[in-house]
């Protein structure tokens, strides 16, 4: 079967002429392991995180060799998975781990999910057992192609070393072009050993892979008419704007249109938090002038996003009035959740750019759309049900204004990375993101561990930047080894461990839904038959376990002392930073959308449910 756009599975690479490039190209004679080095260098590959082992070892040899290629020797081979992660995301380039057969291969296999979620380019080079080994349940053997099958945007075993250079070629080039998503490359062992030739570049053969980025310019056209026409539009934009580098195409069109402009988690930052067009960020615990403005649209205009259910809420209720406009590269999400009116299969930047002049073209034949009174309501919201926090009664660090302060104090450019639960929200809330590829987090998958690693790898590939963990104490602990990675790599990131004791998203829930039984959400020993933290007790103790791994470690639980611990670690610049941040354990995360629940049943806090009235509902 020919390989479509966003086809899966193991691709076993056909024999081919050994010398695949142009003419003029020098062979030269290697071992499929430095052919495999020499493809990385020539992709443009810088950086590679990873692990070795029995299976992969081949590659290490001529690695040792390589100038342009620089190894991240990571603690666990999830670790390299999602540094790969934060480089692509902060880089825009392919980000690239590697990891050996068996376990270190399986290890791989959440962060290449996660990839998978959020379509970020990477490819993954996992060693394989033997050739005629595979099947026989040799040491250290898995089937890393079986395995990864449904989480990746392709893979491919190679078995033969002169099928080397074309499979790298052709694996960065599915990565990184239409809806970009993670590759698996999986070479067996006496591959990499064999005597081959190398030439560059290669031919690629992938006749069924055509990604379609031009739109079709009378879908264009439609969308411009409905947008024209609407009274209460939204444009609804998600993480495939940030990918396509449309930003500057999106603001183009949003103040042509006037329209306002709600960023999905996954596109914060890729239009300014402090645009009076921006309403917020949608979804279960988004703005409730975002969540209210879909659900009262007349026409959503959906950009590189995918009506997922943390957006929607309850599906058969979301956004009752609204048409639709669905802009995507990737046919298959267009209908999968909502029906579209005007179904746009295109690159967002080419149809953000056709919609430009679609849209002008409407305003040059008198057709404006009127959305003064729609304004009207948004402000109203905007101004009564704004996000915010309430300080803690005791006096006790609120982890709001921490995060709040560290965004504020933070040099500028910034790049921020979150792990997964309230300090993920809290962060998305309450740090400002005027710019793209300054917020990566685990959107899709909601990976805990993310946020450690995928700072290291946005700091190895943006060495110029500061780079801010925020990190829970339940994420920090699984992941925290790669801190070690940093000090001896010289990859000075800082962490912010928003420590409240518990697994905090897990323990709202408890609060809200399971009549505060705590089962299981308590991190910290030597607590009371009433869940408090026993006085003095920290296991582990966050300092002198980031002490122990080569970083400057602070601990801070005094408020009137926060800026001063903040700009302490901005100023270390020279060996990772870890501040654990002892704040209240009874937080929330608010607004919020119960799960399972409307969007028309958004709290703005707990108890207060937003009063709209009823003039809007016609």
């Amino acid at each position: 079967m020919p390989m479509t756009e966003q086809a899966t599975g193991a691709h076993h690479p056909q024999p081919r002429a050994r010398n695949g490039g142009s003419s003029s190209a020098t062979v030269e004679h290697v071992t499929g392991a430095q052919s495999l080095i020499r493809s990385l260098e020539e992709v443009g590959a810088d950086t590679v995180f990873g692990i070795p082992g029995g299976a992969i070892l081949p590659a290490y040899d001529p690695m040792m060799d390589s100038t342009r290629v620089r190894h991240v020797l990571v603690r666990h081979e999830q670790g390299a998975g999602h540094a790969a992660t934060g480089y692509a995301q902060a880089t825009g380039k392919v980000g690239v781990c590697m990891a050996t057969s068996g376990p270190g291969a399986t290890n791989l296999v959440t962060p290449i999910a996660d990839a998978h979620m959020d379509s970020v380019p990477m490819v993954a080079i996992t060693g394989q057992v033997a050739a005629k080994a595979i099947g026989t349940d040799a040491f250290q053997e898995a089937d890393i192609c079986g395995i990864t099958m449904p989480v990746t945007k392709h893979n491919f075993l190679v078995t033969r070393a002169e099928d080397i250079p074309h499979t790298i070629a052709e694996a960065f080039h599915i990565a990184s072009t239409g809806r970009p998503g993670p590759v698996l490359v999986d070479i067996a062992k006496d591959a990499l050993q064999a005597q081959t030739t190398f030439s560059w570049p290669p031919t690629q053969d992938l006749p069924g892979y055509r990604p379609v980025t031009k739109p079709h310019a009378k879908q264009i056209r439609e969308a411009a008419k409905l947008i024209t026409q609407a009274k209460r539009p939204v444009l609804y934009v998600g993480g495939g704007v940030m990918k396509a580098g449309a930003t500057a195409e999106l603001k183009v069109l949003a103040e042509l249109t006037g329209a306002p402009v709600t960023t999905t988690l996954m596109a914060l930052g890729s239009f300014p938090d402090s645009h009076p067009l921006h309403v917020g960020m949608p979804g279960m615990h988004g703005s409730v002038t975002a969540v209210t403005a879909l659900q009262k649209a007349d026409l959503i205009v959906a950009l590189g996003a995918r009506f997922d259910d943390r957006v929607t809420g309850k599906l058969d209720s979301f956004a009752p009035y609204a048409k639709i406009v669905h802009a995507d590269i990737d046919p298959a999400e267009i209908g999968k959740n909502r029906a579209a009116d005007v179904p746009i299969v295109g690159d967002a930047r080419e149809v953000i750019a056709d919609l430009v002049q679609a849209v002008q073209a409407e305003h040059t034949e008198g057709h404006t759309g009127d959305y003064s009174a729609w304004w009207k309501d948004l402000n109203r919201w905007r101004d009564t049900y704004p996000v915010g926090y309430d300080l803690p009664e005791d006096g006790s660090l609120s982890p709001q204004q921490v995060i709040q302060r560290i965004g504020e104090l933070a040099p500028e450019n910034t790049i921020f990375a979150a792990g997964v639960g309230q300090h993920q929200m809290w962060a998305s809330h309450f740090i400002q993101y005027e710019q793209p590829a300054t917020w990566l987090n685990s959107g899709g998958a909601g990976t805990m561990g993310y946020a450690v690693p995928a700072a290291m790898g946005a700091k190895a590939g943006m060495p110029d930047r500061t780079v801010w963990a925020i990190d829970g104490d339940g994420c920090f602990q699984m992941t925290n080894q790669e801190l070690t990675t940093c000090a001896l790599n010289n990859i000075p990131i800082k962490v912010a461990i928003i420590n409240n004791g518990a697994l905090g998203m897990v323990r709202q829930w408890q609060t809200l839904f399971y009549n505060q039984r705590y089962s299981n959400t308590v991190l910290h020993s030597g607590a009371d038959t009433e869940g408090a933290p026993a006085k003095g007790t920290r296991v582990p103790d966050f300092v002198k376990l980031s002490e122990a791994m080569g970083c400057y470690a602070i601990r801070c639980e005094d408020p009137a002392d926060l800026d001063k611990v903040i700009a302490e670690a901005n100023a270390i610049n020279d060996r990772p930073v870890v501040v654990d941040f002892i704040v209240h354990e009874d937080a929330m995360v608010w607004p919020m959308v119960a799960a399972g629940t409307s969007n028309d049943e958004v709290m703005a806090a707990r108890g207060v449910r937003p009063d709209f009235g009823d003039n809007e509902d016609d």
